[in-house]
């Protein structure tokens, strides 16, 4: 049986030039075929990868390997999103969180997949609503990482009022608002100072933007509520949506954005590690607390001392050179 991937890349860097080669020959050699994603299609809202699909065969991809940073990790999420089939990421970017390993161990990536070594996970999308003022259809979305409802230009406030399951829960002037999976929280979400979620946490984040407001503070709703962020009439600016940094539409004032939690991408692992290894990993944090560093340099300086005594002594019981 013939085994088959799908290869997505960002094929303006040297980096990823270098590592589809690599990929290519690696994939050769373990009996896959391949097919490389014209990316020729603009982003937009509406499911306008769907002729996409069927022409690249995704269905018959065993995996969408994907070779970049998060940016082209989401970009190849458009290619499978509704489907079975999984995305494996090779990092080529910063942080990578999406990512399932590095560039140095691409040709282990490919061995793995080609023994089948590995488990299909899968995240959690929010499905965007937009109706439109003086429009009878509205406009649907997606994202896998965050939905962020922002002013349209950088001079004045965007007035919003936020609601929950059609119940009105607040306004304020702000910036924007994000709306984040538990993929997305360690994102944009992240930046604007919302909690990070674990993976496997049924949840929708929403995070005010610079809200001019006494109670604007992350909210968490479960699997089954909903968003409203409705652009005021008196909002001095309109507002732009944006899924996942890559697609937008234009919110006049009077639009209203419906967030809910969507269907699922699926993505393939290689390691079983915990996700708060994968957060020390990516952030680089310290696992250790300031007093074990300030004993740690402590015992340094004892060391340093201990061996310049040891040094003057033996040095006073040798004889000078003549």
């Amino acid at each position: 049986m013939t085994r088959r991937v799908l290869i997505v890349t960002h094929g303006g860097r040297p980096q990823a030039v270098a590592a589809l080669s690599e990929a290519l020959r690696e994939l050769k050699a373990a009996g896959f075929e391949y097919t490389l994603h014209d990316d020729a299609v603009a982003e937009e809202f509406g499911d306008h990868m769907a002729a996409k699909r069927v022409a690249e065969g995704v269905h018959n991809a065993e995996v969408v390997m994907v070779l970049g940073g998060d940016g082209t990790i989401l970009r190849a999420a458009e290619l499978t999103r509704g489907t079975d089939v999984p995305l494996l990421g090779v990092n080529l970017g910063h942080v990578g969180f999406l990512a399932e390993s590095e560039r140095e161990d691409l040709r282990a990536a490919v061995q793995r997949l080609a023994a089948r070594d590995y488990e299909v996970e899968e995240r959690a999308t929010v499905e965007v609503t937009v109706h439109l003022p003086g429009t009878a259809e509205p406009v649907v979305g997606w994202a896998l990482n965050e939905a962020t409802v922002e002013k349209a230009t950088r001079d004045r406030m965007l007035e919003v009022a936020i609601g929950v399951d059609g119940r009105p829960l607040l306004s304020f002037g702000c910036d924007g608002v994000v709306m984040s999976t538990a993929t997305g929280s360690t994102a944009h979400a992240f930046s604007g100072g919302g909690p990070v979620i674990w993976p496997d946490v049924d949840a929708v984040l929403m995070v005010p933007l610079s809200a001019h407001a006494l109670f604007a503070r992350p909210l968490v709703i479960g699997p089954r509520s909903r968003y409203t962020v409705d652009v005021l009439p008196q909002s001095t600016v309109e507002g732009v949506l944006t899924c996942d940094g890559r697609r937008e539409i234009r919110l006049p004032r009077g639009s209203r954005v419906v967030v809910r939690q969507g269907g699922t991408v699926r993505l393939a692992r290689l390691s079983t590690a915990p996700f708060a290894d994968r957060l020390v990993s990516k952030f680089n944090l310290p696992v250790s607390g300031w007093r074990d560093r300030v004993g740690s340099a402590h015992a340094e300086a004892q060391d340093v001392r201990s061996d310049r005594t040891s040094d003057s002594n033996t040095g006073s019981n040798t004889p000078a050179e003549t």
